[in-house]
């Protein structure tokens, strides 16, 4: 894909989830077409390509006219997450084998100090070998690599049957020389293996951290190879000729080049581009400070955006791994529409386990019987039982039936137990939307909510109203918001260099280093073919106070006291007070982007709310009310609307609770606020 920052004529992006697939189709001019089909676990790419198809009949165009394809995957995600990636071996430099079953100190926030037991590592020290050479902490060559400990190594490979290869050497990260050369000789001797380097990865400190990524990009990196290959291959045959474009955890694209040697870098693509997608959203409604919640079937993904900024964090993790690379900074719980309502130790509980996709919740007609959040707003009335003008029926009576299995037990009556349900789900997401905003220093109250996500609306405005929060904005497609956002995201990627010795920051020492990243960002953009005017090159300095253990990233400049006070004024806003030690620099970095081409923004033409085509009994207060359901294809530029009303739309529902005003704004989004007439 040339990133020329022009427009391009068609574009498609295709978002692979556990139970859809989601299309989005975009041509010059801004208009969109957008698809739902089945996912297909046994083979991601036929659902790829059915989803494009039948965004492209919509359309009316062939896959021949499409200029660019994106595309969001979990298939590295479910290979981490499900322990079914390729078998890896590790190479690291002797004395240093057991580091990952060392791993660190600390324990998960929510285990139990005293009966949390470490999980397995990914490679076992039956499949670790050791080869013979060092490298300082500088850079220096304090042992040269010993070749015929190396090719032994390979032969101790070979008969350990695996598919994949790891090569993880001490300080790596300050010369890469011996790491690259190992691969050399691996890649020889093992020619039918996949290699990966740390030095590719992640070049950076700590051994722990950086030797556990470098294994998690080789336990899939042939199974995210295969998938991209086979994906190119279905486009060839539809007569596409773009490149493929693949969302990384950062909330950036990057080529399928890049994606086969550091496939881990789209670890946490889907919720990335769920962000990105927020953003676009509410830029369009003029609003910069959003707090996005993507609510899916099983989990919910939390992120706050302050003047347009999405936030990156090095800390993130998938499942029970650490994944040291950068990745959009949001927190994942397990709260969604299928999550379970139990009774534990007599009380009532909401998640983390979920009904998924099959059973799924009762109201489905799929088998299933325990009550899940889902059902909790069909016996409600919430979520109405003919949806998409009867094309969708849910079963109401198999809603409350299940409802009531944790009722009965409680001593409650229906409505008690559904909103007790959803309480408790709500109050889950509050927590986590307090962590991202209260504990950084941020008000909530000064943020628009953004919810998304098939259940995302649904819950948009009892959120809204616990963090006191006074304005919502329901975006135009909040069910495939993560493919209009892959539509939305840059070219990006990130270029760094650890400090040999942390310590005071010498720009003279700096300056070199921040010249050479610039270049690798550059050769970059020149390889993804990006025009000099839709260039970004950005420059960062990570810095702790002396005994910290971890960093926080700032704008890198030539002079150190304005290095220095930048950090100091970011420590401040996110825990609230400095020290008085050193600061120390540990890492520099280069951000590399290339500017997408945003088409324009269809307006909506000016319209007013049209009479309601049918009512729904609602539960509100103990009473049954009859509330509105609007379709939301019929609401036109600022059309207005009270809570509490009920709309519909292909990919999702949103209820509008009483107390809420909602208008239509011309970009398509609907804004919901608090407390007007």
């Amino acid at each position: 894909m040339a990133m020329d920052n022009t427009r391009p004529n068609l574009a498609v992006a295709v978002d692979i989830g556990g139970t859809f697939t989601d299309v989005a189709l975009v041509n010059r001019a801004g208009q969109s077409w957008r698809a739902k089909t089945p996912s297909i676990p046994s083979d991601p790419s036929e659902a790829f390509l059915n989803g494009i198809r039948l965004a492209l009949e919509q359309a009316g165009a062939s896959a021949t006219e499409l200029d660019q394809v994106l595309h969001g995957t979990t298939v590295a995600t479910n290979m981490i997450l499900e322990g079914k990636g390729a078998r890896t071996a590790l190479v690291t430099t002797r004395g240093f084998r057991h580091v990952l079953a060392i791993g660190r100190q600390d324990i998960p926030r929510k285990a139990n100090l005293y009966t949390w037991i470490k999980p397995v590592p990914p490679v076992p020290a039956s499949r670790i070998v050791e080869i013979d050479e060092r490298v300082a902490a500088g850079g220096a060559v304090l042992e040269e690599l010993n070749e015929a400990s190396v090719r032994e190594a390979a032969e101790q490979i070979r008969g350990m049957d695996v598919e994949a290869v790891a090569v993880c050497l001490i300080h790596a990260y300050a010369n890469a020389a011996h790491e690259r050369r190992v691969a050399e000789i691996l890649r020889e001797m093992l020619p039918d293996l996949a290699i990966t380097v740390s030095s590719d990865v992640l070049p950076v400190v700590r051994e722990y951290e950086r030797s556990l990524t470098t294994v998690l990009n080789a336990t899939v990196m042939p199974g995210v190879t295969s998938y991209v290959a086979k994906l190119e291959q279905r486009l060839t045959d539809e007569g596409a000729t773009p490149p493929l474009m693949l969302m990384q955890s950062n909330g950036g694209v990057a080529g399928a080049s890049k994606i086969r040697v550091a496939p881990a870098l789209t670890a946490l693509s889907g919720p990335a581009a769920g962000v990105v997608g927020a953003r676009a959203a509410a830029e369009a409604c003029g609003i910069t400070d959003i707090i996005t919640v993507d609510i899916g079937g099983t989990s919910a993904d939390i992120c706050l955006i302050k003047d347009g900024q999405i936030g990156l964090t090095q800390h993130g993790a998938v499942g029970q791994w650490p994944l040291a690379l950068p990745m959009v900074d949001m927190i994942t719980i397990g709260a969604g529409g299928g999550s379970l309502a139990r009774i534990k130790d007599g009380g009532l509980t909401v998640g983390p386990e979920s009904a998924g996709a099959r059973p799924g919740p009762a109201c489905y007609g799929h088998g299933g019987t325990e009550p899940t959040v889902t059902d909790a707003h069909v016996a409600l009335g919430q979520l109405p039982a003919r949806l998409l003008g009867g094309r969708m029926l849910l079963d109401v009576e198999a809603a409350r039936a299940a409802v009531m299995r944790v009722a009965t037990p409680l001593g409650l009556d229906l409505e008690t137990a559904a909103r007790g349900i959803l309480a408790i789900a709500d109050n889950h997401m509050v927590g986590a939307m307090r962590v991202v905003s209260v504990e950084r220093g941020h008000d909530p109250r000064d943020f628009t909510l953004v919810p998304f996500g098939g259940a995302g609306p649904l819950h948009g405005c009892a959120l809204a109203e616990l963090l006191d929060i006074g304005r919502v904005l329901i975006t135009p497609a909040p069910g495939v918001l993560c493919a209009d956002g892959l539509l939305a995201a840059d070219l990006r990627s990130e270029f760094s260099r650890a400090m040999a010795i942390a310590g005071a920051m010498d720009p003279e020492a700096t300056q070199p280093i921040i010249a050479e990243l610039e270049q690798q960002a550059s050769e970059w953009l020149d390889v993804e073919d990006v025009a000099a005017e839709a260039r970004v090159i950005e420059r960062k300095a990570l810095l702790r106070y002396a005994g910290q253990g971890g960093e926080i990233a700032v704008d890198y400049a030539a002079d150190r006291a304005i290095v220095e006070e930048n950090f100091r004024a970011a420590h401040k806003a996110l825990y609230g007070f400095n020290l008085g030690a050193p600061i120390e620099l540990v890492t520099l970095r280069v951000h590399a982007t290339g500017l997408a081409a945003i088409p324009p923004i269809v307006q909506l033409e000016p319209g007013v709310t049209p009479e309601p085509e049918e009512f729904t009994a609602v539960s509100i207060g103990g009473e049954s009310h009859d509330v509105p359901v609007l379709d939301r294809s019929k609401l036109g530029a600022g059309a207005v609307f009270s809570g509490p009303v009920i709309l519909t739309q292909l990919d999702t529902t949103t209820y509008v609770s009483p107390g809420w005003r909602g208008e239509v704004h011309a970009s398509g989004g609907i804004l919901l606020t608090r407390g007007e007439a």
